[in-house]
Formats: C-alpha cells, sequence, structure tokens
C-alpha cells in the first residue's frame, strides 16, 4: 500500500459517508484533535516508569481515546456510530480529583512552566481548549457527537492538574503569577 494517494491534490479528503474541502471545520476540529495526539506522545515520551507509572497508562488510554474522537468527529451521514462517551468524561473527573490530591491548594494563577514535562502538559492542555473551540464551532454548524466537546473540556482540566503533578514529583513549585492577588480560596466557609 501507497502512502501518498494523489487523491487530496484538488483541495478534498475522505471522511466517513463522504468527501469535505481540506479547511472544512470538520477537518479542522479532527486535525486538532490529531496534533493534540502528537503533543501528548511526546509528553509521554519524557516520563519515566519508576516516578510516572500511573500516568503513562492513563495517557495511553487518553491516545486511544482521541483517536477515537477523532473518528468520532471525522462522520458525515445518517449512520454514524460514536465511540467518545459520557462515562469517559466522568472518569476524567475521577483522575483530575486522584491527582488534584497530590498538590497543595491552588491560591493564585499559575503560569505554564516549572519542569519541561509540566510545560509539556502546559501545551496539551492549550491545544486541548484549541480542539475543543473548534468543535463548538462544528456542533453549532454541523452535526455530530457533542460528547467530543465535554470530553475535550475536562480533558484540558486534567492535563493541567497533571501539569502541577509533574511538577510535585520533582520537587519543583509551580510558577506563580504575580502580578494578580489570591484568587482561589484554600477555606470553605459557605
Amino acid at each position: 500500500m501507497k502512502i501518498y494517494t494523489r487523491t487530496g491534490d484538488e483541495g478534498k479528503t475522505h471522511v466517513v459517508g463522504g468527501r469535505v474541502m481540506k479547511d472544512d471545520v470538520r477537518v479542522e476540529a479532527y486535525g486538532t484533535v490529531d496534533e493534540l495526539n502528537a503533543f501528548l506522545g511526546e509528553a509521554i515520551s519524557r516520563l519515566t516508569t519508576d516516578r510516572h507509572q500511573d500516568l503513562i497508562q492513563d495517557l495511553t488510554d487518553i491516545q486511544h481515546e482521541l483517536f477515537d474522537a477523532g473518528g468520532d468527529l471525522a462522520q458525515v451521514g445518517k449512520n454514524r456510530q460514536y465511540r467518545v462517551s459520557a462515562e469517559m468524561t466522568a472518569r476524567l473527573e475521577k483522575w483530575i480529583d486522584r491527582y488534584d490530591s497530590e498538590c497543595s491548594p491552588l491560591q493564585r494563577f499559575i503560569l505554564p512552566g516549572g519542569t519541561a514535562l509540566s510545560s509539556a502538559f502546559h501545551i496539551c492542555r492549550v491545544v486541548a481548549r484549541r480542539a475543543e473551540r473548534q468543535v463548538v464551532t462544528l456542533c453549532q454548524e454541523q452535526e455530530t457527537n457533542e460528547e467530543v466537546r465535554k470530553y475535550l473540556n475536562r480533558l484540558s482540566d486534567f492535563f493541567f492538574t497533571i501539569a502541577r503533578v509533574a511538577n510535585v514529583r520533582e520537587n519543583v513549585p509551580d510558577v506563580e503569577y504575580k502580578r494578580g492577588g489570591q484568587v482561589f480560596r484554600t477555606d470553605s466557609t459557605d
């Protein structure tokens, strides 16, 4: 099988159920999910099994789910079969809570940085947010699996959390934004 087909030379690409222009909002959305998956693969390559085996397993699962998300977004027509589900989003919330327990409570906004690994996860976070914005646009213009939007929203929160975990596990403090005051309360007075 050849890698190149020349079928896209006219500016169109195949999606499940048809062909669309390569700059279609649908292609932009699943293309950004693919970009996120590539950045995530780069971040995973920085993890060591002695310190991050839990993250390696969870992030590898997420890579498969991002592939599923791209597949869901690449479907047009009537016979759609989606893979991304509300259960996947709920599981991300459980993981966020578990990993967040390793971190000190937030009091200020933080800047991307600290360790190289943390920075890599912050890149994943912002690409996930961009993918989410593109899926929002897609959902307004065309029919698609709206659970992908919710999943990406939660996924960006997950990446924020594990960026902090990466710093904690290396004993490197988060880089706090110093030009503002305390914005997060650590006590509950309600």
